[in-house]
């Protein structure tokens, strides 16, 4: 029986094999498999793996930096972990190369990045062997440990791409057993439904939800999610798992140009435990751009009227028209994502002068489920 010494340094790699990464892909994706908890969470319940159903934090190491520099490209989104097994009396370790892609093309080529891998993985592991039992390696019964890759996919594409090593071989139909051939696995965000990803009743699929979004639209979706759910996470996640939920929640809200300010909000909500009307709250349009838009816009009256006129208020009322013109306007956009909107309704909201006014309807059209619901409850009897 081959056992690994947990104890053992991480072998440091030489200077000149060091390749910076600058090709930084941030995504919730990446957090996951940073973090033990969630990555344990990951390889129990989305893998299929008989050997990993029982796999717990403390059985993962990450020794992702002794290998991701030996590659001649930039992969900080890349992973190495090596899994401690319990009760195999055959070896005790697996290693999982874990792998994030979330850009739109496919990448064809992963089976050999994934060769890649797996031969300095198992050349450091024959390496490490010699040391502890000099010439095991060249004994009848010695076994390298398994290597295990898996591609976690958040792209909106299918993924396509040929999942064993030999399809990318030629002559593969000829010379089939004596080309290497292995099969990766690939995990699809895409393809797990919300209820199939509210099942799992944790705090990976919570992240999942939020890694799956695309736009400020399909946040306001989430609003779906049933209370008892969230109550669980917000009351039995660990601090450092809430502060990593705000972490990615921050990160997507960053993307929809949300203001610092009430990106801070959602983070302190996330780490209070306070998820109620979490979701509800959030005003889907891309709040930056919009109030950008306003500000030039009111701007510009401004500065037209006061200097037309030569009024010190100019400015103060061009502001102030802008202000109205881009909220109505973020309004307009919400609520025809849920269907037609008829002229006589985009008048009333066009034509509305109080800007606390449209704030409500802002927020409410984030809520409803269609333009007749929008009507119902803010503009009946305008």
């Amino acid at each position: 029986m081959q056992k690994t010494d947990r104890t053992k340094t991480t072998k440091k790699t030489t200077s000149r094999d060091a390749v910076k990464n600058t090709k930084i892909k941030d995504s919730g994706a990446k957090l996951i498999f940073r973090d033990p908890v969630l990555c344990a969470q990951f390889l129990r319940g989305y893998t299929d793996i008989e050997l990993l159903k029982d796999v717990q934090p403390e059985d993962i190491e990450d020794i992702t930096e002794q290998f991701l520099p030996l590659l001649q490209e930039a992969r900080d989104s890349d992973s190495v972990k090596k899994i401690h097994l319990k009760g195999n009396s055959d070896i005790d370790t697996l290693y999982v190369i874990a792998l994030i892609e979330h850009q739109t093309k496919v990448d064809f080529d992963m089976s050999f990045r994934i060769l890649r891998y797996i031969v300095y993985i198992l050349t450091d592991y024959a390496s490490e062997m010699e040391k502890i039992h000099e010439g095991i390696t060249s004994t009848k019964a010695f076994r390298y440990p398994p290597v295990l890759p898996i591609v976690f996919y958040d792209g909106t594409e299918r993924w396509t791409a040929s999942l064993d090593f030999k399809d990318r071989t030629a002559l593969s139909d000829l010379l089939g057993i004596h080309i290497p051939s292995f099969q990766y696995i690939v995990v699809p965000l895409s393809e797990f439904s919300n209820q199939e990803l509210i099942d799992k009743q944790d705090e990976l699929s919570l992240i999942m939800l939020i890694d799956k979004l695309r736009s400020s639209a399909e946040f306001h979706k989430l609003k779906e999610i049933p209370e008892e759910y969230l109550d669980n996470i917000s009351r039995n996640s660990p601090e450092s798992l809430l502060k990593l939920i705000s972490k990615i929640i921050a990160a997507f809200l960053h993307r929809l140009n949300v203001p610092q300010d009430e990106i801070g909000e959602f983070t302190d909500q996330i780490e209070r435990r306070d998820f109620t009307m979490l979701f509800e709250n959030f005003e889907a349009y891309d709040v930056q751009a919009e109030r950008k838009k306003a500000r030039e816009l009111g701007m510009a009256e401004g500065l037209a009227e006061g200097l037309a006129e030569g009024h010190a208020t100019g400015l103060a009322e061009g502001r102030a028209a802008g202000l109205l013109a881009g909220r109505s306007e973020s309004i307009l956009d919400v609520l025809e994502d849920l269907g037609p909107v008829s002229s006589e309704i985009r008048e009333k909201i066009l034509s509305e002068k109080d800007l606390d006014t449209l704030k409500i309807w802002n927020k409410g059209a984030a809520k409803v489920e269609s333009v007749d619901e929008f009507v119902e409850k803010f503009l009946k009897g305008k």
